[in-house]
C-alpha cells in the first residue's frame, strides 16, 4: 500500500508538470525527461509510453472547459436552420483542421520513427536551446512591428496552413507543441494572443489523435493501478491546465516570449549538464 502511495505521488508530480509545461512554450518532454530521471515511475515502459502521451487529453480537456464559448458551433435556433449555425465558429474549426493536415500527414506514419531516432536528452537539449534563441531573436524582431493578424476572422485559410506546417517541426522532441505553433503564427504576423490561442485550439485534434494511436497501440488492458494511475495523472493535468493557461493569456497581455526563450536555454543546459556529468 505504501508504494502505491509513493507511485501516486510521482504520478501528481507527472501532472503538475504536464499542466504547467503542455501549455507554455517550454517543451513539456524536456520536462518529463527530468522528472522521470529523478521520479521514475514503477510502471512498463510500454506502459509508459502511452502515459507520456494519454495524460495529455486532461490537459485538452482543460481548453475544451475554458473556451467551449468560443469553440461550440451552435446556438438556439433563431430564424430557420441558418439560426443554428455560429459561422465564425465553423470558419473557425475549418482552419484548425487544415492547420492539422500537415501533422496529420507527416506524424501519423513517422511516429514511431520519430520516437526511436530522435527520443533522446541530446537532441531535446538542442532543440529546447535553438528555440530559445529563436524566440528571443523574433520577439527582437518584432519588437517594432505591429501585428497585422488580430483576430481569428482576419486569418486565411492559408496562412492557418502555414501555422500547421510550424507545428510540424513539433514531431522533434524537445522543441514544444505550443512553441513551434506560437513562433511560426509571430513570424506571420499574427498577435501573441491570436498565437497562443491558436495553439491551444490546434492541441485538441492533435492530442486526441495522438492518444488514441497510443491506446490502440498498447490496448486497453489495464490493471486496476494502471487505471488508477493514468485517471490520477489526466485529472490533475486538468486542473494544473487551466491555471498555466489563464497564467499565461494574462501574461501576454503586458510581456512577451522571451522569458520563456531564457528559461528553454537554461533548461537545456541543465538537461545536458545532469546526462553527461551526473546520471
Amino acid at each position: 500500500m505504501t508504494d502505491f502511495l509513493s507511485e501516486l505521488f510521482k504520478v501528481i508530480i507527472i501532472g503538475i508538470v504536464e499542466g504547467i509545461t503542455e501549455w507554455l512554450p517550454v517543451s513539456s518532454t524536456g520536462h518529463m525527461i527530468l522528472v522521470e530521471a529523478f521520479l521514475p515511475l514503477n510502471v512498463s515502459a510500454e506502459f509508459m509510453e502511452m502515459f507520456n502521451v494519454v495524460i495529455q487529453l486532461g490537459a485538452i480537456m482543460a481548453v475544451v472547459v475554458l473556451y467551449f464559448h468560443k469553440l461550440w458551433p451552435f446556438q438556439r435556433k433563431v430564424h430557420g436552420f441558418q439560426g443554428w449555425i455560429k459561422r465564425d465558429v465553423w470558419d473557425l474549426w475549418i482552419k484548425v483542421i487544415i492547420a492539422v493536415i500537415p501533422a496529420a500527414v507527416i506524424g501519423i506514419p513517422l511516429d514511431d520513427w520519430f520516437t526511436e531516432h530522435f527520443h533522446n536528452y541530446q537532441v531535446v537539449s538542442l532543440m529546447l536551446i535553438i528555440y530559445g534563441i529563436l524566440f528571443i531573436i523574433v520577439e527582437n524582431y518584432n519588437k517594432h512591428r505591429t501585428p497585422t493578424i488580430t483576430s481569428f476572422s482576419q486569418m486565411s485559410w492559408k496562412m492557418a496552413l502555414a501555422i500547421g506546417a510550424f507545428q510540424v517541426l513539433s514531431l522533434i522532441p524537445g522543441t514544444s507543441r505550443s512553441g513551434s505553433t506560437i513562433l511560426g503564427a509571430l513570424l506571420l504576423g499574427n498577435s501573441r494572443f491570436i498565437a497562443a490561442e491558436f495553439s491551444f485550439y490546434l492541441a485538441i485534434p492533435v492530442m486526441f489523435g495522438a492518444s488514441l494511436l497510443k491506446l490502440l497501440k498498447f490496448g486497453f488492458a489495464f490493471t486496476m493501478a494502471e487505471t488508477i494511475i493514468l485517471i490520477t495523472g489526466m485529472l490533475v493535468a486538468f486542473v494544473v491546465s487551466i491555471l498555466a493557461i489563464k497564467f499565461l493569456m494574462s501574461y501576454i497581455k503586458k510581456n512577451d516570449f522571451k522569458a520563456f526563450g531564457y528559461y528553454r536555454i537554461v533548461l537545456g543546459i541543465l538537461v545536458l549538464g545532469y546526462f553527461n556529468f551526473i546520471a
